[in-house]
């Protein structure tokens, strides 16, 4: 039997007020900031460069707007959720809506791999850039206090420092947890501040390069396929948007601030969409001055490739302000990916599945600031002892299997309730989110193998729990959510 969570439940529980209850504080702007403060973080740095130099050339612009189509089959679906289903839950309160409480459960504990891991894997990236920075002003932070006890470095001497944690990655997080507490609405005026900052040093880099393209650079714009698939030509295109893909997650985060957003029916949407919106634009400008500046070749296996196309220009300067921009960039989605899995586990701590103190509200700021208190701690861990590759790849897995069930739900919603009021309608459906389930799975499917063996691990230990705690203090299994008349009543 499916226990489902009733429509018209959650519509009362979003329309909820006063104590208890989540504070509505943000804007349609503050909902468009937030989802760029998720989206652009280093991978525009970073990816762009790998994919210009190995798949796409100078089309790496074209690879871009392929994966911004990839990310907008699933944006729409969750556009169509989020404004007609406005709770702080994002994926896992859709799920329970349209394929019952064991799947929603599934994808809640799967949501820990996106915004937890994500916030560990994103913070210790953090580190390393601060460290980058600090070294300008010839400052050293001890190599010991900057790495996880499984890394090592040399050092000039040839000497080999091993880590014991990263202290820079969980004062970030440590900080941004406080603020986090703090409120909605002040955290969403430093993710504004830190928006507005690396949208600017973009916006920088893209006025001042346009001024130093060499044409050259970018003939054959489309570069002549070397005989695999994959290297150049249209194939090369198309892998690239594999590669560039990951530079657009995020915008889901936009969801889990429904219940705090002043006009979800209307934000929500244009919080989802205009995001992505912005970032493609950005991103494929970004793409074309930086292939137009240095050529295409010259990234091959460069961490920055950006620093290449800026030694083109007479703006040294621009170097740092870039690292600037990272550090801004990895800040934002470190904020909002926190923000993100609070919620989720606020929403999962209502209605029974997780214990109480995971929805405790502070009387005074009115955010859950228990469970803020306990993912310090936890992303925390991750980001002092666990190597960056392991968090990143989980984090990718366990975004795309997000993704394919948000889509899945939307099909499932159209046939169980057609004629509820939906404020946005995600456009040619099914067609819209087939796609979004193909591409996601094409993606999951392209990781190691290695990945689904630690994603198979992890959703062994969530099912411990379910089994153990969360079905037995179910409150939709107690009854004290009603289960829909055509639902037989819950098994004593």
């Amino acid at each position: 039997m499916r226990y489902k969570k009733p429509l018209d439940t959650l519509l009362k529980e979003a329309a909820e007020t006063g104590s208890g209850t989540l504070k509505r504080t943000l804007s349609s702007f503050n909902l468009v900031t937030m989802g760029i403060g998720a989206i652009i973080g280093a991978g525009l740095f970073s990816l762009t460069g790998l994919a210009a130099a190995n798949n796409a050339g100078p089309a790496v612009t074209i690879s871009f707007i392929i994966g911004a189509i990839g990310c907008a089959f699933a944006g729409l679906c969750y556009a169509e959720f989020a404004s007609m289903i406005p709770i702080a839950g994002s994926a896992y309160t859709y799920s329970y809506a349209t394929m019952g409480e064991f799947v929603a459960w599934i994808i809640g504990w799967d949501l820990v791999l996106e915004y937890a891991l994500g916030a560990a894997t994103v913070s210790i990236s953090w580190s390393q850039y601060l460290i980058k920075f600090l070294h300008y002003f010839n400052l050293q932070i001890p190599p010991q206090i900057t790495m996880s006890p499984w890394e090592h470095v040399t050092m000039a001497d040839g000497s080999i420092v091993h880590g014991y944690f990263n202290l820079p990655a969980v004062f970030i997080i440590v900080c941004l947890s406080l603020l986090l507490i703090r409120g909605s609405k002040e955290s969403a005026f430093v993710n504004n501040t830190l928006v507005i900052l690396k949208v600017a040093v973009v916006l920088v880099f893209i006025g001042v390069g346009w001024q130093y393209i060499n044409p050259a650079n970018h003939i054959p714009y489309i570069p002549k396929n070397t005989g695999t698939f994959g290297e150049f030509g249209w194939s090369g295109i198309f892998r690239g948007a594999g590669v560039v893909f990951f530079a657009f997650i995020g915008f889901d985060a936009v969801s889990t601030a429904a219940q705090e957003a002043k006009d979800p029916k209307r934000g929500m949407p244009i919080g989802i969409i205009g995001s992505l919106v912005i970032c493609t634009i950005l991103y494929v400008l970004f793409s074309h001055v930086m292939t137009g500046i240095a050529n295409y070749k010259e990234f091959k296996d460069s961490a920055a490739p950006v620093a290449i196309a800026i030694a083109k220009t007479p703006y040294a300067w621009l170097q740092e302000s870039i690292i600037i921009a990272i550090l801004a960039g990895y800040t934002s989605v470190i904020l909002v990916m926190l923000m993100g899995q609070s919620r989720i586990f606020f929403t999962m701590s209502k209605d029974g599945l997780l214990p109480k103190v995971f929805s405790k509200v502070h009387p005074k700021f009115q955010t859950p600031y228990k469970s803020n208190l306990f993912f310090a701690v936890f992303v925390s861990l991750f980001a002092a002892f666990v190597p960056v590759k392991v968090v990143g790849e989980m984090v990718s897995i366990g975004t795309l299997f997000a993704f394919v069930l948000v889509c899945i739900g939307v099909m499932v919603m159209r046939k169980s309730d057609p004629n509820t009021p939906r404020p946005f309608r995600a456009p040619w459906v099914p067609f819209v989110p087939i796609a979004g389930i193909l591409i996601c799975l094409s993606m999951m499917v392209s990781l190691p193998g290695d990945t689904w063996i630690r994603l198979a691990v992890w959703m062994a230990i969530g099912l411990i729990i379910y089994f153990a705690y969360s079905k037995h203090h179910s409150l939709i299994r107690k009854g004290i959510v009603s289960i829909p008349t055509d639902t037989p009543p819950p098994m004593a």
